[in-house]
């Protein structure tokens, strides 16, 4: 990552990545279609109307996993093996610690918050059932996200993406053996889980280099627990409070009725794809500025920016636009419900086209991570995210009611977010030249 060329070690690094999160959504994609096709709208409605509420739950610490990654990318690029092990270790605890806690709050507080939401009667128990499964698979979803962490940060990519494969074949064949419902779809989520989990454990096992995992040396040590946190613990209450803005969002689709929100589920999971795919790229922004900042070398960074924005660019712009050309006919793979589907074109209309507006959004937190400041990217993207999208939930959307109108907020936040990123990069790049 800090020698020779830049662009076609990013795409080696950020390729597996995105094809990682697009078969991640794919066997999510075939729980959804299996369920809509086989269970009914309602049943679709219940799967979808949890997404963002178990992204509210979970991501603080799934943000915190990014603090593990720059930490260990910046030892592993230093040669410090000592250091390394020390993090591995810290991470490997705390996602354990974390994962059972996240077990227990989904256990107890599924329903309440789901009623919160304004979930209708008619899918609220379906829901409460699918969530209290899936967060059973939190130790296993967050030990593999952390594992996962470890190797990207030593620019495995490759592994994560053949361990997701072997899991997500098995996700999609138990869908068809629990012949379905969405009892038998969260249960094939938690054991593919546990198997993604317990392959990439045993990859830390087996490896001789400093990022060697032995359990017993697991602990948490508190000089690499506070860097960790100092990194990630921003970036996890950023994706929370965002996570936040669009569980505030999902409760005004919930007031269109289980029509919409199946139509959501499905647009929604198609704009999944083009996140991962962008996501990808502000990972390996994160990772290659982290290793070169970890050995001083402050012009490649710039130049990692750069080429990490014509790649997020053009991935958003063409899978952006083959979802607003093509999105009827893909949301047809979803369900058959005629209803359902014009929601979801009419979600799509307004949000994929402008999708490239989410890449740059988050290239430059990305970055700014990698170099080791999250707090004030935290701010400016809760400020300008979520402050806008509340803002328009709250003040423009009651006068305009419709799902066209709403998700108008999407990309509005997002351009207001990145005048933000972009003025603070500037500074805190100007003051790593002196």
């Amino acid at each position: 990552m800090c020698n020779g060329s830049i662009m076609d070690k990013l795409v080696s690094f950020a390729l597996p990545l995105m094809l990682s999160g697009i078969l991640q959504l794919m066997f999510n994609a075939v729980d959804i279609i299996v369920v809509g096709r086989f269970s009914g709208s309602e049943a679709l409605a219940a799967v979808g109307s949890t997404t963002a509420l178990i992204n509210v739950f979970t991501n603080l610490f799934i943000g915190i996993s990014l603090g593990a990654n720059v930490l260990a990318a910046r030892f592993f690029a230093a040669g410090r093996k000592e250091e390394m092990s020390e993090t591995v270790h810290t991470s490997i605890t705390l996602a354990l610690i974390s994962g059972i806690l996240m077990a227990f709050v989904g256990l107890v507080f599924s329903k309440g918050a789901l009623e919160l939401m304004g979930t209708p009667e008619d899918v609220i128990g379906l829901s409460t059932l699918y969530m209290r499964i899936y967060f059973m698979g939190m130790p296993f979803f967050m030990l593999y996200n952390y594992g996962a962490a470890i190797l990207r940060a030593v620019g495995d990519t490759k592994r994560p993406l053949y361990f997701l494969i072997i899991a997500g074949v098995i996700n999609a064949g138990l869908n068809m053996v629990l012949v379905i419902g969405v009892a038998g779809v969260g249960i094939a989520t938690v054991f593919s889980q546990m198997v993604s989990c317990v392959l990439v454990l045993t990859c830390l096992c087996r490896t001789e280099g400093s990022y060697k995992l032995s359990f017993s040396k697991l602990s948490m040590k508190g000089y690499y627990l506070k860097q960790i946190f100092q990194v990630g613990i921003p970036a996890g209450i950023q994706s929370t409070v965002i996570n936040f803005s669009n569980a505030l969002l999902q409760s005004s689709v919930n007031s269109f009725g289980s029509t919409a929100m199946a139509g959501y589920t499905a647009a929604n999971n198609i704009l999944g794809f083009l996140y991962v795919s962008i996501n990808s790229v502000t990972q390996a922004c994160m990772s290659f500025t982290s290793q070169n900042f970890g050995v001083g070398k402050y012009k490649r960074m710039d130049r990692v920016l750069i080429d990490c924005m014509i790649l997020s660019v053009g991935a958003a712009l063409v899978l952006g636009c083959g979802a607003y050309f093509f999105g009827a006919e893909i949301l047809q793979i979803y369900t058959e419900e005629a209803d359902v589907i014009q929601c979801g074109v009419e979600i799509l209309s307004i949000t994929t086209v402008p999708y490239f507006l989410c890449g740059i959004m988050d290239l430059f937190p990305g970055a700014l991570r990698g170099m080791g400041y999250s707090a004030v990217p935290m701010v400016l993207s809760i400020i300008g995210t979520v402050g806008m999208r509340v803002l328009w939930i709250f003040a423009f959307f009651p006068q305009h009611r419709s799902l066209y109108f709403l998700f108008i907020s999407y990309p509005a936040s997002w351009i207001a977010t990145i005048v933000m990123q972009v003025v603070c990069y500037y500074f805190v790049r100007k003051h790593c030249y002196k």
